[in-house]
């Protein structure tokens, strides 16, 4: 028995809700920046219905992604890790995004944590290594909380850390710091947390190495994950 198509009851058609989900996790638009674009396609739809569709299907269509990118990359995606943290303000109280890049730029995990420090950095290394499993090699920086959680869970001696190793983690900040300045402010951790996690999954699916490879196959590959994206729960 085939199950149910998680879009039965909503008016708007499938390939509406993908196409305004897309929009607002993989780039940097606000709601209403989304609800004019649309407009300007002939589709038109208020920016609380983005809202709402988001809620709805942006964790649904991530969990996919997820699922299967796991299964294809588990082993190729542990061979090194790449750990920072990130600050970010939800109403006006500071906390922190930690997140984890491989070799590939891909984003396994992203936790928003309200402390900095070694049961932080333990509870994101568990989380993550539970997923995913143990890595060959861990990049951090000279954070102290990193070497005590790792010396905790038996694999210190697979970290390392320098000065300019831990550049690519750095840079794999900007698509969710452009994302920030466009949504303006955070006011729920809970909510944040569902957002991060589902522009990881967003961001993997897109991610095409795009500096790394020739024009044909990087035109080819993101023509993949657009239909890929479009037969996302498709019945």
């Amino acid at each position: 028995m085939s199950k149910p198509s998680p879009f039965r009851y909503f008016n708007t058609s499938p390939e509406i809700i993908r196409l305004a989900v897309m929009m607002y996790v993989r780039f940097p638009l606000s709601l209403r920046n989304v609800e004019d674009l649309l407009h300007e396609h002939g589709i038109e739809i208020s920016h609380e219905t983005v809202r709402h569709r988001w809620n709805r299907f942006g964790p649904l269509f991530a969990s996919k992604i997820r699922r299967k990118r796991v299964q294809q990359l588990r082993a190729f995606s542990r061979w090194q890790w790449h750990l920072d943290e990130a600050f970010v303000k939800i109403n006006e109280e500071r906390h922190y995004l930690w997140r984890a890049v491989n070799h590939e730029e891909e984003v396994p995990e992203s936790y928003i944590i309200k402390r900095r420090n070694k049961r932080a950095a333990l509870k994101f290394l568990r989380k993550t290594m539970k997923r995913h499993g143990q890595p060959e090699l861990v990049v951090a920086d000279r954070l102290r909380s990193y070497g005590a959680a790792m010396r905790e869970i038996g694999n210190a001696e697979k970290q390392t850390t320098g000065r300019y190793l831990n550049n690519r983690i750095e840079n794999s900040h900007l698509p969710f710091r452009r994302l920030e300045r466009a949504m303006s402010r955070f006011r729920r951790m809970r909510s944040l947390q569902k957002l991060v996690a589902v522009h990881a999954s967003v961001f993997n699916h897109f991610n095409q190495d795009r500096s790394l490879s020739k024009r044909e196959h990087f035109k080819l590959n993101r023509t993949v994950a657009l239909t890929e994206w479009r037969g996302l729960c498709a019945a």
